[in-house]
Parts: structure tokens; C-alpha cells; sequence
């Protein structure tokens, strides 16, 4: 028996749609104002001043780039590592599969806010009390924000994980968490370059966080009984030869 996920345009797809939806997580959205702020060292009031921000245009693209690559490092490797450890169970897939099924449609019902979870609802933040000079700095910050972060990023990242754990491939399961952050990265670049915009799009957001969460939590859901039933592998068949 050999794992069974496949690298298709659906698992793909899937793996950057939990990242976007991490990004526009309630405990993450708010504060990116303040996260670019942060990695670049200008004021709030420099970000939103057009002339200030044009002006700071290239150190803010740099900064962000950075930060994105910080914590996508952390995110491909915890993919890699997930993938690897799959290749040693690959007796116990099947009852991977499934308790990875069951506890996608538990996360599902989490983030539509069907079911409480506790220990997922609390602050485990990790802060720099100090931010470290230059690139390197920005980069350590990345580091630590995938470390970091894991209440709100949590159950969406382990939709992604669940599938790199039966990625035929290590490197399947770390394109997979590219995708992820890709999810995450891109809409924070755009944020950080054009942050009136930003603020224009958290507004819209705000007022739709609850069809936001419901979807979000219905396709955890959906990925998680495909895994129980091990429909899965239809999916991915179908996208790759329709």
C-alpha cells in the first residue's frame, strides 16, 4: 500500500485557499498594518500617506518579500518533515486517512463556529520584544510569525498537512505548503504595498467574516469526509484527467 495523494490542480488549489483564508483570520487580518509597520520601520501614519508610502515603495516590497520568505522556509520544511514521516507509516494510511478525515470535519466545525475548541481560541502569539537590524531581522520575524501563529493558523494548516502526509513524494508535500504560503504571502505583499487599498478590503472583510468562516469551515468539512470515505483520490483523478 503505497500514500495516495497526488500533486493535482484541486490539492493545490485547496492548499492556497487555507492559506488566504489564514491571512484573512480574524487574529491575523487586523494587524497586518501593524506587521508591515514592524518589518519596515515606518510609522503608521508614513504607510498611509501616499506621498511617504511612494517614497518607501521599494523598501516596503523588500521587507515584505523577506518576511513572506521567513515564514515559508517554516511551512515548506514542516511540510517536508510531515511527508517524510508519512513514508514510515505507510502501513498505518489507512487509519491516517481516516483520523485525519475526522479531525478536518472537528476543525471544520470549529472555524464555522459550530463546535467550540478551546486551546485553538487562545492567544499563543509570539512576540520580539525588540526587532533584529535589516533583511535578516525581517527574515527572523517571518520565523517566528509561522511559529507563532499556530491558533489562527491552525486548523487551516492542518487541512494542508493531512494532505502532505500521504503525498506520494516529500517534495509533493512541500509544493503543497508553498501553495500555503503563497496563500498567505501574496495577499500580505499587496497589503504592504498598497496599504490604503488594504484598508479598504478589511472593511469589506469585516462585514463578511461569518460567510467567510462558513465556507472555509464547509470545505474542511467536505475534505474531511472525502478523506474518511477515501474519495479523495477521485477528486485529484478527475483534475488530473478530466
Amino acid at each position: 500500500m503505497v500514500p495516495t495523494q497526488t500533486m493535482s490542480p484541486a490539492s493545490l488549489l485547496f492548499s492556497l485557499w487555507m492559506g488566504v483564508v489564514s491571512f484573512i483570520s480574524p487574529c491575523i487580518l487586523p494587524l497586518i498594518p501593524s506587521y508591515v509597520s514592524y518589518i519596515t520601520g515606518i510609522s503608521y501614519d508614513d504607510l498611509v500617506d501616499a506621498a511617504s508610502r511612494r517614497k518607501n515603495l521599494k523598501l516596503t516590497l523588500l521587507h515584505s518579500l523577506t518576511f513572506v520568505a521567513g515564514f515559508t522556509v517554516i511551512f515548506v520544511l514542516l511540510g517536508a518533515t510531515v511527508s517524510y514521516a508519512g513514508q514510515f507509516l505507510i502501513e498505518y494510511l489507512k487509519a491516517i486517512r481516516i483520523a485525519g478525515g475526522v479531525l478536518m470535519v472537528v476543525l471544520g466545525l470549529f472555524v464555522a463556529d459550530v463546535v467550540p475548541i478551546p486551546f485553538l481560541q487562545q492567544d499563543a502569539k509570539v512576540h520580539l520584544k525588540s526587532r533584529p537590524a535589516g533583511f535578516l531581522g525581517t527574515f527572523l520575524i517571518g520565523i517566528v510569525f509561522a511559529a507563532g501563529w499556530t491558533p489562527c493558523t491552525g486548523p487551516f494548516l492542518s487541512g494542508v498537512l493531512m494532505q502532505a502526509a500521504q503525498s506520494e513524494t516529500m517534495a509533493t508535500g512541500m509544493v503543497l505548503l508553498a501553495f500555503y504560503s503563497l496563500g498567505i504571502g501574496i495577499p500580505f505583499i499587496l497589503s504592504a504595498v498598497a496599504i490604503g487599498a488594504f484598508l479598504s478590503f478589511f472593511n469589506i472583510v469585516k462585514r463578511h467574516y461569518r460567510a467567510i468562516k462558513i465556507v472555509s469551515g464547509a470545505i474542511l468539512i467536505l475534505m474531511g469526509v472525502l478523506l474518511i470515505a477515501d474519495k479523495w483520490t477521485l477528486v485529484t483523478s478527475y483534475f488530473m484527467n478530466p
